[in-house]
């Protein structure tokens, strides 16, 4: 990809769309990738984005799936199961939940199987 261009600003990133510099995240960067990736954003996929971000920036690690489904199950009353939250997470992000929500929140590639 190289550089993308939002608002007025051309943002670095790797030919995945990854950020380059993680400091350049914004809610229009997450639009526009979301735009490419074809992911619609609702309140939802906003939630576990900004999740994400607040989860790296205490534990400068982005969370893995069974870390990010207990942290956010509790919140959200209608999932009371794992297994149903972690469908409702493959619902949002059908391809790669993990590697998309951390392009989306701006956070390095995460290594596989997280």
């Amino acid at each position: 990809m190289g550089k993308l261009k939002i608002g007025n600003v051309d943002v670095n990133v790797n030919e995945q769309g990854f950020l380059e510099n993680l400091g350049d995240w914004s809610e229009a960067y997450v639009k526009k990738i979301a735009h490419i990736d074809h992911v619609d954003l609702y309140n939802d996929h906003w939630e576990i984005i900004y999740y994400f971000r607040e989860y790296f920036h205490v534990n400068q690690i982005a969370p893995t799936m069974h870390q990010m489904i207990v942290g956010l199950m509790s919140k959200n009353k209608k999932f009371l199961e794992k297994k149903k939250y972690e469908k409702h997470v493959y619902s949002l992000f059908p391809s790669d939940p993990i590697r998309e929500i951390c392009k989306l929140a701006g956070l390095p590639m995460p290594p596989p199987d997280t």
